[in-house]
Parts: C-alpha cells; sequence; structure tokens
C-alpha cells in the first residue's frame, strides 16, 4: 500500500488553529488533501491528528481520520518520524502492508498533484530511501551575519567576504511540504537530511514557511498571484 499521511495536530501556537483557518476561503489542510487525491499516487489519503475537528474538517475534504493520534505524539517537542512511523505501524497492526509513504504536511497550499508525482518517480528511480521538497536560500549563506549584544555586526564567515557571490557554494534548505520514502526508512527512522535523500528542488516562488501572521498573509498573497486571481 501506499500512503499519504498528514500530520495535523490541533496545538499549533503562532498560529491558533491554522491547519484548517481559511485560507483563501478554504481550510488550510483541504489543499494538500486535494493534491494528495488528484496526485492517483495513493491507495489512502489519511490525517494523523490528536484533534477531532481537525479529523472531521479532513474527512469533509476527501481524507480519511482512522485513528487519534496518541498525546505523547502531540506535543510542542514531538518531530515528524516519530508521527509517521506510528502511523505505519497502526495499519500493519490491521494486517496492511505498507510499501511507500508521502508525509504531506497540512500547511503546504503550493504543492500540486505533478510535484508529488514526480517527486515519488525520482524516489524511485534513484534509489534513495527518501526524496523530500528543498529550495535554495535567496542569499549566499555565507555572507550571513548576526546583530551582537551591543547591537553591532559580525560575519559567521567573515573569511568569505571577498568572494564572489557566484564562487560560493549554494545551500539549500528544507521547504516544509512534504517527505517522500520507503516505510522501512520512516520506521527506522532514518535521518532525512543525509545520504538516504534525494532532494527534489523546487522554485523559491513556490515556497513559503507559515509559521506566523507575516508568513500567512505573504502566503495568500503569492498564492492569489500564482494563480491569477488579483
Amino acid at each position: 500500500m501506499r500512503l499519504c499521511i498528514i500530520p495535523a495536530r490541533g496545538g499549533s501556537k503562532r498560529i491558533p488553529r491554522k491547519n484548517i483557518k481559511a485560507f483563501l476561503g478554504k481550510p488550510m489542510i483541504a489543499y494538500s488533501i486535494d493534491a494528495a487525491l488528484k496526485s492517483g499516487c495513493f491507495d489512502k489519503v489519511i490525517v494523523s491528528t490528536d484533534d477531532s475537528e481537525i479529523g472531521s474538517v479532513a474527512k469533509a475534504y476527501g481524507a480519511e481520520f482512522p485513528f487519534v493520534r496518541p498525546c505523547v505524539l502531540s506535543d510542542d517537542y514531538t518531530g515528524t518520524l516519530p508521527v509517521i512511523k506510528h502511523a505505519i505501524e497502526w495499519y500493519e497492526q490491521a494486517g496492511e502492508q505498507v510499501d511507500e509513504v508521502c508525509c504531506l504536511y497540512a500547511t503546504a497550499p503550493f504543492v500540486t498533484a505533478e510535484i508529488l508525482s514526480l517527486a515519488l518517480r525520482q524516489r524511485q528511480e534513484s534509489g534513495a530511501d527518501y526524496c523530500f521538497s528543498v529550495s535554495e536560500f535567496a542569499s549566499p549563506i555565507q555572507r550571513a551575519f548576526k546583530v551582537t549584544n551591543t547591537h553591532r555586526l559580525e560575519m559567521f564567515q567573515p573569511e568569505s567576504f571577498q568572494l564572489r557571490s557566484q564562487d560560493l557554494e549554494p545551500a539549500y534548505h528544507d521547504a516544509g511540504q512534504f517527505y517522500w520514502g520507503t516505510a522501512l526508512a520512516f520506521k527506522q527512522l532514518l535521518p532525512l537530511f543525509s545520504e538516504h535523500t534525494s532532494p527534489y528542488i523546487l522554485p523559491r516562488y513556490l515556497v513559503q514557511d507559515i509559521d506566523t501572521q507575516d508568513d500567512w498573509d505573504r502566503a495568500e498573497l503569492m498564492y492569489q498571484v500564482l494563480h491569477h486571481n488579483v
């Protein structure tokens, strides 16, 4: 079985109820569910949540809500891998074999059915344990600096100051949208940021973290521009 797992706990602090908050007229989670269903990649699309309201909203948009996630996996410090491992093992204990899994975040309105399908193919053809979305930093990280306690500037890598931007190695970050992987890799908790992963590179205009209200407002503007709704 190929399984899509959408982790969506109810305790978001910075944007309360963000997984089901209306994003341009639809609950945020509905965009991820829609992309997963349209991709045709999955035998099941489920939500892993500790919150019955989130589960009900997910079901209304076509996902399944087969279990309530345990409280021990629903606090502010629980990582993604244990949540995915739990869902896989829940199905295995029910007698179903899980072969491939995609962890798809509930706050990923820019993900598309095509991207999910292409990333699945990349993982399979590369032979990697994982394939997940990444994007290049807009500015060279070697030129980054911090503001000191005395409100002055200090470079992290001052030795890079005289180098041209084009001579600096590109750096990438997690795009925070999805993680394809074999069920075995997730169950073994293999590290994602490692040689186990083949990166699926997204353009920066399809990537936006949504952790604050400012992020949310920017994401809505980006979505409207991309879909010609402005």
